[in-house]
């Protein structure tokens, strides 16, 4: 059993950075690729971003070039740099691991799920 567990949410103005960290324990972490979600107040949980077992990366458009999705296999973790916030941005947001090296977009694909860290982010 894979156990995530996220930090760094909190409350943010327009125009903030915030730095989301989740760290995963029970199995191997450097095989797997690794996600991060969120869900907007009201809405269906959506993929922001993702990063393989090789380290590449993928964004929703929305995101792009405002969020980086890193990772340190050496400390288990995952980590979403989030700069240039918008009130768009407000949600939990949510650490996924992957049963394969590699992601994918919908969450249905992903095998552990953290308990979800909220970010609000005011204009």
């Amino acid at each position: 059993q894979v156990q995530l567990v996220e930090s760094g949410g909190g409350l943010a103005q327009a125009g903030d950075s915030l730095r989301l960290s989740c760290i995963a324990s029970g199995r191997a972490f450097d095989t797997n690729a690794m996600g991060w979600y969120r869900q907007p107040p009201g809405k269906e949980r959506e993929f922001v971003a993702a990063i393989s077992a090789a380290g590449t990366a993928d964004y929703q458009d929305s995101v792009k070039g405002r969020f980086t999705i890193s990772r340190d296999n050496a400390k288990n973790s995952v980590y979403l740099q989030m700069n240039n916030v918008n009130p768009e941005d407000t949600a939990v947001y949510f650490c996924a691991s992957y049963p394969t090296s590699y992601y994918y977009y919908s969450a249905q694909f992903a095998q552990y799920w953290g308990q979800g860290t909220q970010v609000t982010v005011s204009a």
